[in-house]
């Protein structure tokens, strides 16, 4: 599973074009944080990266662990560890990489418990010179999992727009912003990124045609075709969780409604049907129901309904407006733009409880989704009077900026699980 989970990356990484990467701010921290050291690896100085700051960015950036600086020491295999000097740390990993003959790279690490003096975690990985960074976020990804009992999502990939002058390209990075690659490039707008299930297609909206037109393109073979090119505007898709259909905005009738299309185009229905703007459609997880947003109440608001068509529940109450849903990866709850007093903040909804708890300060924040394992949530916000990219814990303790080198980011949408 590993190693196949690795190509996947391996085969995007090839597939596009690398750009640089983003600074990352990270203030705030989990309630309990767990303490581990990371041994500098054997060898990664002779890499592009070292796979050690890698593994230690990705686990600090999750707010859940603090490192403990190995001071010095530098056993790199479990005969050379002295258990009593690592008391202050939960967790040990060492490790060690080396450059093989035909140029690929082989990594070994281990995770220790320090207080039982046992492995909890042992892989050896062999796989391509330029591929270090997805190796060591794999590893830092098996770390937090055997903490937390929560998958990591270091190895997936992040989908936004970058607007500089008068260009807008549409970007692919990893998770932690490192390593841009633009997947389209054009003078007019792009908008509305939205992952494939499998995260191999992105939907996405341009006015390259003079109006808002959907596509779909591979990011493998860089392949595009149009999903939707009807009169007027064709906006905001969806994917479904099985990925047989897209849910899309539609302005064909007159009205700006939500449609189902199959990913070829085929199979055109409209589900939503009043005389109000409804937008911004957002699947649950089953597939059953989807959350959307519509001014039909005299504001804009989020609703839900079946996907096969019926009563619409609104869901939001609270504030002037509330915009952009998206389900939680459990289906428990949705995170949504929220707007109060001329202030946009990034806020969650038990669908149970029906609280709301808003989790940023801000004030220009926008367009949230959540990582597949639900624990960080994904946003557009605003920094010397640019927008960047933004996390924030789940339970809003965490916060983390990254911001880029040039260009105004927005629309940014956190991909899948890589199967």
């Amino acid at each position: 599973m590993v190693f196949r989970y690795i190509f996947f990356i391996f085969f995007l990484c090839a597939a596009l074009p690398a750009r640089a990467a983003l600074d990352i701010e990270i203030t705030g921290a989990g309630e309990h944080q767990i303490p581990v050291s990371i041994v500098p690896f054997a060898g990664e100085n002779t890499l592009t990266q070292k796979i050690s700051e890698v593994i230690g960015n990705d686990l600090k950036r999750s707010g859940l662990f603090r490192l403990i600086d190995p001071a010095g020491k530098a056993p790199h295999e479990m005969s050379e560890v002295k258990y009593p000097d690592w008391a202050d740390a939960d967790g040990l990993i060492i490790g060690s990489a080396a450059v093989l003959a035909d140029g690929r790279v082989e990594v070994k690490f281990r995770l220790l418990d320090t207080h039982k003096q046992s492995q909890l975690l042992g892989q050896s990985v062999i796989a391509k010179g330029d591929q270090v960074r997805a190796i060591a976020h794999r590893i830092a990804d098996m770390i937090y999992e055997k903490f937390t009992g929560d998958a990591g999502v270091f190895s997936t990939r992040i989908a936004y727009i970058n607007h500089d002058g008068k260009v807008y390209r549409l970007v692919v990075a990893d998770s932690d912003g490192y390593g841009e690659q633009s997947v389209l490039t054009l003078k007019d707008s792009i908008m509305s990124p939205a992952w494939s299930p499998d995260g191999s297609h992105l939907a996405y909206v341009t006015f390259e045609q003079g109006h808002a037109v959907t596509y779909v393109q591979s990011l493998f073979t860089r392949q595009r075709f149009v999903l939707a090119a009807f009169p007027g505007s064709n906006s905001a898709p969806a994917w479904s969780p099985d990925g047989k259909q897209l849910a899309i905005v539609l302005t064909r009738d007159g009205t700006s409604s939500v449609y189902l299309v199959r990913p070829d185009g085929s199979g055109l229905r409209r589900i939503t049907f009043s005389d109000a703007i409804d937008t911004e459609p957002s699947f649950s997880p089953d597939g059953r129901f989807i959350l959307f947003t519509s001014d039909r109440g005299g504001s804009a608001q989020i609703y839900r309904m079946p996907v096969d068509g019926g009563y619409a529940e609104r869901m939001t109450f609270e504030g002037d407006n509330n915009f952009s849903p998206r389900y939680s990866p459990d289906g428990n709850s949705f995170v949504f733009m929220h707007s109060a007093g001329g202030q946009f903040y990034i806020a969650t909804q038990d669908f149970q409880t029906k609280q709301m708890q808003v989790l940023t300060d801000v004030g220009w924040e926008k367009k949230p989704s959540y990582a597949p394992n639900g624990k960080l949530i994904l946003f557009a916000t605003e920094s010397l009077g640019r927008g960047i990219l933004a996390t924030v814990s789940s339970d809003g303790r965490v916060k983390q900026k990254m911001i880029p080198q040039q260009g105004d980011i927005r629309e940014p949408m956190w991909g899948p699980f890589l199967k």
